[in-house]
């Protein structure tokens, strides 16, 4: 939390722009779309939904990192354990399913899977097991990429690779423009991504798309001023992209981060669970680092892979097409304890988070 975080906490102030948010409000339904996991916790623990106008929705995007893994990838990842590899992962990703088993069923099988809190945890257990095949499994967003890259460049041992599953937002925001039958009218920008990223990568969405966008910080108060700037920007015909979260992102981003990154990954097309293959939207290894790569080092082949188990609506939710409540599975056969999909496993994903503090406030 940063310094005199609780003023964005303000209840005072969080009247003064709920009933500004009402008095810019319009006659007709305003559909704001955010792609952070982090956003659609405090605006659901928060209760940040009552406090809005019945016709301004803020609805999740595909903001979850573990919940956008492809079966493949978790089906590969899977295959090694199973084969003697030691898979180091986050523990966010133990539970989420594969197309037959997820990385805990293949640990309850004699895999040998850690959990660990960053890829250095993956480097320091490869030092000292020299006799052990390490793979690390590499998910997240643009936030966590660079530590991957660090790693990496600095030449891990020889006994450590990489699955590399790093995926990027805002080919992800430009999907959700391309659905047809799905309403936008404006954006919130993930504020983790853009501290490494910066603001220049949104300016599309309000030069191109005609799209409001703004970048906001995670307290209650940065997401109800983003709703506000962005009903602003309705409200005058000017789209723009604006700044929220300047505390903590800056126009040119984490240059630093970026270079790190560039230097180790080229950017190509990647699958998105239940979303299909989204142009420009993943990091891979360029050549000179292939052979830390885990798919070729250990000819990894994946078929038929099956994203989703029937009856399960996370390709909806994640897209905000649908709210967790809206799938027949939520809170029945598909709970926290017994999670059917992958936007259930993590703590960043919308049917956990609904799950676990209600979800409609």
């Amino acid at each position: 939390m940063f310094p005199n975080a609780s003023r964005f906490r303000d209840p005072k102030l969080t009247e003064k722009i709920t009933r500004h948010i009402k008095r810019l409000a319009p006659s007709y339904t305003i559909k704001i779309c955010h792609v952070c996991g982090t956003h659609e916790w405090t605006i659901t623990h928060f209760g940040l939904r009552s406090l809005l106008p019945q016709n301004v929705d803020v609805i999740a995007g595909p903001g979850c990192p573990v919940c956008v893994i492809p079966a493949a990838e978790i089906d590969a990842a899977v295959k090694l354990a199973l084969e003697g590899v030691t898979i180091t992962c986050f523990g966010d990703v133990l539970r989420v399913p594969g197309s037959e088993l997820s990385l805990m069923d293949a640990k309850a099988r004699g895999g040998d899977v850690r959990v660990v809190y960053g890829v250095g945890n993956a480097v320091r257990m490869a030092k000292q097991e020299t006799n052990r095949e390490f793979v690390f499994f590499a998910i997240g967003f643009e936030t966590t990429a660079p530590s991957t890259a660090v790693e990496i460049l600095k030449k891990p041992p020889s006994n450590l690779s990489f699955l590399i599953t790093h995926r990027l937002i805002p080919p992800a925001m430009e999907l959700l423009l391309g659905i047809g039958d799905l309403q936008i009218d404006g954006f919130i920008a993930p504020g983790h991504v853009s501290t490494i990223i910066g603001t220049e990568p949104y300016r599309i969405f309000p030069e191109a798309y005609g799209m409001p966008t703004v970048i906001a910080g995670f307290e209650p108060l940065d997401v109800l001023f983003a709703v506000s700037m962005i009903l602003q920007q309705l409200k005058e015909g000017k789209p723009k992209l604006e700044n929220e979260y300047k505390r903590a992102v800056t126009a040119e981003g984490n240059v630093k981060a970026q270079k790190l990154m560039q230097q180790a990954f080229k950017t190509v097309a990647a699958e998105w669970r239940g979303l299909g293959r989204l142009p420009d939207s993943g990091l891979a290894l360029r050549e000179e680092y292939e052979k830390y790569d885990a798919k070729k080092r250990y000819d990894i082949r994946t078929e038929k892979a099956r994203d989703l188990l029937p009856g399960c609506q996370c390709h909806l939710i994640m897209i905000g097409k649908i709210k967790p409540d809206q799938c027949s599975l939520f809170m029945k056969e598909c709970a926290p304890e017994s999670p059917k999909g992958p936007c259930m496993v993590s703590v960043e994903g919308t049917c956990r988070i609904w799950a676990k503090h209600s979800g409609r406030g």
